[in-house]
């Protein structure tokens, strides 16, 4: 697996931010754990320093379209999230071809369950729970987040989600006009149901929704009309539009050799910190 990683783009870039000191005050306590009801794995990172209890804790979603990607590849984001205060959980999602929609929502909902149910075991607060994933991984955020089905089905309150974050994410994207779009939902009796922006609600949890200015791939307009939609309904969102960004730069952003790119990680921490603030002791 550490080999397929490095072939990848994402996973050369987790290799060239471990040599820069990226986990400088991190480390990885959970690597290949299993969860859920079909094979799936996570990693969990968290803070250097001895044991610490009821820290933040953010599961993130990687994204590649529904049909690729892998937990290891995506080590730079852990480590980021580690090192601010979180413990950050990684988890993989079956793809496309092998399954459709719903498939990679159903392992998302299996992985808030085991956070719900395991992360204290790790340091993490299970009271401090938050979403967060780039591109096909901040589908998975926003479905997780508006649409109460997945975690009801396994039997998680909704409201058990703090915040989350959506990096240049699909929320408004039917009729599809990209085939892998497409070819992920092809499982859905009404593709219109597969949309975030059909299941926005007030009482969601808050949730900061990012794009990118220039993103081919996933258009702004995904993020604002979501945002509008949200605001229409009472709920809480903030949208932030990074000019001269590319799809790809603003999960880049996260790591230590391209943070300058821009603030992505500062203000998403930010956001976190703002909606998960330590419990009163």
């Amino acid at each position: 697996m550490a080999a397929a990683a490095l072939t990848s783009p994402p996973g050369l870039l987790s290799f060239l931010d471990g040599i820069v000191g990226g986990g400088r005050g991190t480390h990885r306590t959970g690597t290949g754990v299993p969860f859920g009801t079909h094979g799936q794995a996570l990693d969990v990172w968290q803070p250097s320093g001895g044991p610490r209890k009821n820290l933040p804790v953010v599961i993130f979603w990687y994204g590649g379209g529904w049909a690729h990607g892998s937990r290891g590849a995506y080590a730079f984001a852990g480590r980021a999230l580690a090192r601010r205060g979180f413990v950050a959980v990684i988890p993989d999602y079956r793809k496309v071809p092998q399954v459709r929609f719903p498939a990679f929502l159903q392992d998302g909902a299996e992985a808030v369950r085991w956070v719900r149910d395991h992360v204290a075991d790790y340091g993490g607060d299970p009271n401090r729970i938050a979403l967060a994933g780039h591109s096909a991984g901040a589908y998975t955020v926003a479905m997780l987040t508006l649409d109460q089905r997945w975690l009801r089905a396994e039997n998680v309150d909704p409201h058990v989600i703090k915040a989350a974050v959506g990096l240049c994410g699909p929320y408004d994207f039917y009729p599809f006009t990209v085939q892998r779009a497409a070819d992920a939902m092809r499982g859905a009796a009404d593709p219109v149901m597969t949309q975030p922006i059909q299941f926005a609600r007030a009482d969601a949890a808050p949730m900061l929704l990012v794009s990118a200015g220039d993103d081919v791939q996933v258009r702004a307009h995904n993020a604002i009309n979501l945002t509008a939609r949200i605001k229409a309904m009472g709920g809480r969102v903030l949208h932030e539009d990074y000019p001269g960004l590319s799809h790809e730069n603003i999960v880049m952003a996260l790591s230590k050799p391209f943070r300058s790119k821009g603030p992505v990680l500062d203000h998403a921490v930010a956001f976190l910190n703002r909606e998960m603030p330590p419990r009163a002791k």
